[in-house]
């Protein structure tokens, strides 16, 4: 990154779910807004609501147009660390939300892909995370409920520059205290992931007869 670039990052966690009133992921956006993610990243954060119908219109897809990258943060009950999402799906919406309402046709976007895969390599991503001594998971379900539709919309209308992380939902590492440390480390690692990826493509893109799903495919071999 050039050092007078600005990156503009989204940043969302959901709002009260359930016993949570206080949703630890939207804490945890709140406690990575405060510390920053390094010089020439600015965040913007959004508080989504548990709801099918009112999570895409938080002025989401404004947000999402203006920034280069968009990071949702959900909770995983059960869970002891985070979950790095790699897929978004558009079927399968039957849990009915804190409204008590379900997606027509247990859809995100009619006539939209199946599934939609993140421009962040999360299983390389992961090595690399382990490797430096952190506790993370690669996934490829975000569970069909809320996190799921809403990075799968993300997906479709930032064309795949998005990522989705789980955090817990309770214990000692749900804490901002524990979990913005680490969610700095890995949102880090993911911009790195990204600047690399965005490199190589306006280096291969100055070549004759480039393609933009050649060097994706090629970026997730290695």
């Amino acid at each position: 990154m050039d050092a007078d670039e600005v990156s503009v990052v989204l940043l969302t966690g959901f709002g009260p779910f359930r016993e949570y009133l206080v949703n630890p992921s939207w804490q945890a956006a709140q406690g990575l807004e405060k510390v920053g993610l390094g010089e020439n990243i600015n965040i913007y954060i959004k508080e989504v609501p548990v709801s099918y119908i009112k999570s895409p219109q938080v002025d989401l897809l404004t947000f999402l147009c203006d920034s280069q990258f968009a990071i949702h943060l959900g909770i995983a009950p059960g869970s002891r660390g985070i979950s790095l999402e790699q897929t978004g799906k558009n079927h399968g919406y039957r849990d009915r939300d804190v409204c008590a309402f379900c997606p027509v046709n247990h859809c995100c976007i009619e006539g939209g892909s199946d599934r939609l895969d993140s421009i962040i390599d999360m299983r390389s991503l992961s090595k690399d995370l382990k490797q430096m001594g952190l506790e993370v998971i690669y996934s490829r379900d975000a569970g069909r409920y809320l996190c799921d539709f809403v990075y799968y919309c993300s997906l479709h209308h930032d064309h795949g520059r998005a990522a989705f992380i789980h955090v817990p939902a309770s214990g000692s590492m749900a804490t901002p205290e524990r979990l913005v440390p680490l969610l700095q480390t890995v949102i880090r690692a993911m911009l790195n992931q990204l600047e690399a990826l965005q490199t190589c493509l306006k280096n291969y893109t100055d070549k004759p007869q480039a393609h933009y799903c050649d060097l994706i495919a090629w970026m997730h071999l290695l």
